[in-house]
């Protein structure tokens, strides 16, 4: 399985899991100009913006490690853009990240971080 198959699997577990969890995903792999975001999602609250990385393990460290200061700015801008189309600017979100480790076996671990991060 290579990183692109790897990441649509994650993104498929990450999706059912937050339906599990209530939340009703609005879109998926939204992209605004080179940038992408990889599920939108609403709680009662508030519009979640959920950056997913899977990983079949941690040789390259903890997968929320790769969220940096760049990808930070990229999702704002995205998440900006994907208000404004829908006019929905000012509306309460927040930066989630589900990390996903060893998918497909049976010690798979899913962590979900939620409030992440803040708009910078």
């Amino acid at each position: 399985m290579n990183h692109v198959e790897l990441g649509k699997m994650g993104e498929e577990r990450a999706v059912a899991y937050l339906e599990s969890k209530n939340f009703m995903v609005l879109d998926r792999n939204y992209r605004f100009m080179r940038a992408e975001v990889d599920v939108v999602a609403s709680t009662d609250r508030e519009i979640v913006f959920v950056e997913v990385k899977t990983r079949r393990n941690k040789s390259y460290g903890e997968p929320e490690e790769s969220v940096n200061d760049a990808k930070k700015r990229q999702l704002f801008k995205v998440a900006e853009a994907w208000l404004h189309e829908r006019k929905m600017e000012g509306a309460p979100v927040r930066f989630d990240v589900i990390t996903i480790l060893h998918p497909n076996r049976e010690n798979e671990e899913i962590h979900h971080m939620e409030g992440a991060f803040w708009y910078m």
